[in-house]
């Protein structure tokens, strides 16, 4: 491939992902205001319009107020406050949609104008169809909190949000790959295991985003809000409940929070270490300078996880709890590009 026509390849994807992620800050703030059950059709066409005029308003309101949530929940809600939900949702919906069009317009450009390498467009399709499936699974997930209690299924929301992070990843990936140079050069022993344990801290960080999104999905977050120890404890006398059995591990708030907490101390060591291996390695300049980042990134992601934790109570700081989800994506991000980058290594003398 030309390449010119990978670095256009490339931008555009880097430009697809800058909306995932805000598709997911938005989806953040939508479910911790709790906007994401206020509208209650999906109409991925004609849904693209907002409510115009105030008789429109009153439809939408109408429906909203056949809801468990406004019957059990918000039945004392005015048609004012009731917009303030209703944007938060919409927004997010644009947003979907908006990637849809920002991804799909430009592969069928590049497509017809033969810019695309054939080994590429099944990775472009994939990506494609996978944003297809998000759009379906938000719909499926808002469902499941239309019926008899007004929350949206755990399973379904970590469903949805691992979706957008594979999308993010799938995009970030392909697009680091068009940049890459050519033709691989020779690594030695020490690089290989840093690529190994890079693999190994990026499933660590996707096991973090499934942990979170059952936190959010049970709202696990509203109980332990200490700091190291949770009420006192470092593994709470609650964590097994005998009547649950197995779904202790996506219903029980001690369990839930306790695993999520488990991810990030292990990343919290193990993430230094992988640092000053690659600092003391044969990796390039560019794959440990991509360290420093990850290790700054990760500082920061604690951070504010820690402060999300503590500031929870009787509700979150939506900006805390909306930074780290998107801090989340961040460092998956950098993680991506430290990998990346150990693929092609100096090569080494005698090897």
């Amino acid at each position: 491939m030309n390449p010119a026509f990978r670095r256009q390849i490339a931008v555009w994807l880097f430009i697809c992902s800058s909306l995932v992620f805000a598709t997911l800050v938005v989806g953040g703030v939508t479910r911790l205001t709790h906007s994401g059950l206020s509208i209650v059709e999906w109409q991925p066409l004609i849904g693209a319009l907002p409510p115009l005029s105030h008789a429109d308003w009153l439809e939408v309101f109408e429906k909203y107020k056949l809801t468990p949530e406004f019957q059990q929940v918000n039945h004392r809600m005015t048609l004012d406050e009731f917009k303030g939900i209703f944007w938060w949702e919409y927004f997010h919906r644009v947003l979907g949609r908006t990637i849809g069009l920002v991804f799909f317009l430009p592969f069928l450009y590049f497509l017809l104008r033969g810019r695309v390498e054939r080994p590429l467009v099944p990775k472009l399709a994939g990506i494609f169809l996978l944003g297809g499936l998000q759009g379906a699974m938000g719909w499926y997930m808002v469902k499941s909190g239309l019926v008899d209690d007004p929350r949206v299924s755990q399973y379904r929301l970590t469903a949805h949000l691992s979706l957008a992070f594979l999308i993010f990843v799938a995009m970030i990936w392909v697009a680091l790959g068009l940049l890459a140079e050519r033709g691989g050069r020779m690594v030695n022993g020490t690089v290989l295991g840093l690529r190994r344990f890079g693999f190994w801290l990026t499933l660590l960080v996707l096991y973090m985003v499934v942990t979170g999104g059952f936190v959010a999905g049970i709202r696990a977050g509203k109980a332990y809000n200490t700091f190291p120890l949770m009420n006192g404890h470092v593994v709470p006398p609650e964590i097994w409940l005998p009547e649950l059995g197995w779904l202790n591990l996506f219903n029980n708030m001690a369990t839930v929070q306790f695993d999520h907490r488990l991810g990030a101390w292990l990343l919290a060591f193990l993430v230094p270490w992988f640092w000053l291996r690659l600092q003391r390695s044969a990796a390039s300049a560019r794959a440990k300078l991509s360290g420093h980042v990850l290790l700054l990134a990760l500082a920061a992601q604690i951070a504010l996880g820690i402060a999300t934790l503590l500031t929870f109570v009787p509700e979150p700081v939506i900006a805390l709890a909306a930074a780290h989800q998107g801090g989340a994506m961040l460092l998956l991000g950098i993680l991506l590009w430290v990998n990346h980058e150990l693929r092609v290594a100096p090569m080494q003398r005698g090897f």
